[in-house]
C-alpha cells in the first residue's frame, strides 16, 4: 500500500507544547496510511511583504515542505479565542508571493488541545475559515481534545483508550479523504 505524505503543522513554538505531543501521537496513529513529519514554523520570520523579493531560506524550506505533502494536519492551541500569531504568519507565508500559493488544493484537517473544557474549539473554527479561504479542502469533523497530564506518553502513544479510538477514527477519516482526492490531485499536477 502506498503511503501518503502528511505534513504536521503545530500552531505553537513552545518547546514542550502539548499540541506538538498530540501531533506526534497522531502521526503514530496514522502510520499505516501516512509518512508523517512536522513542518517547522518556529523559525519563520513574521510575515512581511518587504521580504518577498528575496524569500528567507526558512520560508523557502517551509513552502517546499508544504508543497511536497499530500495533506496537512494542523494541530493548534488557542490564543485569545483565535489561532496563534506564529501560525497565522506561517499561513500567510504559504500564500505568498502573489500567485505562488502553496496551500491551493491541499487536503487539510484541524485539531488541537488545551487543558480547558472546550479545548481549542474557537481557534479550530477560525482556522477552518482561513484554510477554506486560501484554497484548501478542509475535512469535516471536529476533534476538540481536552488535555490531561499523561495523555501522551514518552513514545508518543495516547494512553486513554477512548481518546485513542476517537483519534484513530479521525486520522483514518483523513486518510480516506486523501485517498479519494489523490486522483484529482494527480491530474492537476500532470
Amino acid at each position: 500500500m502506498t503511503k501518503f505524505k502528511l505534513g504536521l503543522i503545530v500552531g505553537s513554538n513552545r518547546r514542550q507544547s502539548i499540541n506538538r505531543a498530540l501531533a506526534q501521537a497522531l502521526g503514530r496513529l496514522g502510520a499505516d496510511s501516512f509518512e508523517t513529519g512536522i513542518i517547522r514554523i518556529d523559525d519563520l520570520p513574521m510575515y512581511n511583504q518587504d521580504l518577498e523579493a528575496a524569500l528567507p531560506e526558512s520560508v523557502t524550506r517551509f513552502k517546499a515542505e508544504v508543497e511536497a505533502a499530500d495533506a496537512i494536519l494542523f494541530v493548534t492551541p488557542e490564543h485569545s479565542r483565535s489561532i496563534p500569531a506564529v501560525l497565522k504568519s506561517a499561513i500567510d507565508w504559504g500564500t505568498r508571493p502573489w500567485g505562488k500559493n502553496s496551500w491551493t488544493g491541499k487536503t487539510a484537517a484541524v485539531t488541537g488541545t488545551s487543558q480547558g473544557a472546550v479545548a481549542t474549539a474557537v481557534a479550530q473554527q477560525h482556522l477552518r475559515a482561513v484554510l477554506g479561504d486560501i484554497g484548501m479542502v478542509v475535512m469535516g469533523g471536529e476533534a476538540y481534545i481536552s488535555f490531561k497530564p499523561g495523555l501522551v506518553d514518552e513514545q508518543h502513544a495516547i494512553t486513554d483508550d477512548s481518546v485513542r479510538k476517537f483519534l484513530k477514527a479521525f486520522i483514518d477519516q483523513l486518510a480516506a479523504l486523501v485517498g479519494k482526492l489523490a486522483p484529482i490531485a494527480a491530474q492537476r499536477a500532470a
